[in-house]
């Protein structure tokens, strides 16, 4: 579904959400108060404005309100980082934002912002899980306790089907994809058959994904 995003703040972060969500077919509005910045963002976005974003009646002005979400990735400025978050929430949008750090994140959350990212944060975390062990492709962290996380299937496992396995009975997780090749079966059946290099996406907690990949690959 075609969705419309604003993203205020052109760094590296903001400029890469730009693109991504463009290429994936949505309405972007691109704002900076950098004119080099807006107009490297001008063919990935449906409209790229120089606009101070601080600025309530600019925001009202460029139709926010109308908007289904606000990405505010100002870098190195938190006070307008605060200030935008808490015009965009008065507007009645639902708000993701940047954050440069714990104390900027417990401030963003406290006004309100319906999600914080820190994205040198979540890199270091999903990349310490990939140096952790030599099975683990990707992690996404769902809370403190649980995660998701893509495994490469191994020679234990080769050949036996999710039954056999029993994961969510022995150690408590859920197989949510099988991935093979260019192939991925959602929501696989008790009777598939998981063949060695496979790559599983497996949901549970921490502590029982840990010991689906030491005791159970």
């Amino acid at each position: 579904m075609r969705k419309q995003f604003v993203v205020i703040g052109l760094g590296r972060f903001g400029s890469a959400l730009c693109r991504e969500l463009d290429m994936l077919g949505h309405e972007v509005l691109a704002i900076d108060s950098n004119e080099d910045k807006v107009n490297s963002m001008l063919p990935y976005s449906t409209s790229a404005v120089v606009a101070n974003a601080t600025d309530e009646n600019v925001l009202k002005s460029l139709g926010i309100r109308n908007f289904d979400l606000g990405i505010v990735g100002i870098g190195e400025d938190m006070q307008s980082s605060i200030h935008c978050t808490l015009l965009l929430k008065e507007m009645g949008i639902k708000v993701w934002v940047k954050a440069q750090n714990s104390y900027h994140q417990k401030i963003l959350e406290k006004i309100g912002a319906d999600r914080v990212i820190q994205p040198e944060l979540d890199m270091g975390i999903r990349v310490a899980h990939k140096l952790d062990s030599e099975n683990i492709i990707d992690y996404i962290e769902l809370s403190k306790d649980y995660s998701i996380v893509e495994l490469i299937a191994t020679e234990y496992i080769d050949q036996k089907s999710i039954i056999e396995l029993n994961v969510r009975a022995k150690y408590g997780c859920t197989i949510l994809a099988i991935k093979r090749g260019e192939e991925i079966n959602i929501s696989p059946l008790p009777n598939d058959v998981i063949f060695q290099g496979d790559v599983l996406v497996v949901m549970g907690s921490n502590i029982d994904i840990k010991r689906f990949e030491e005791k159970g690959m």
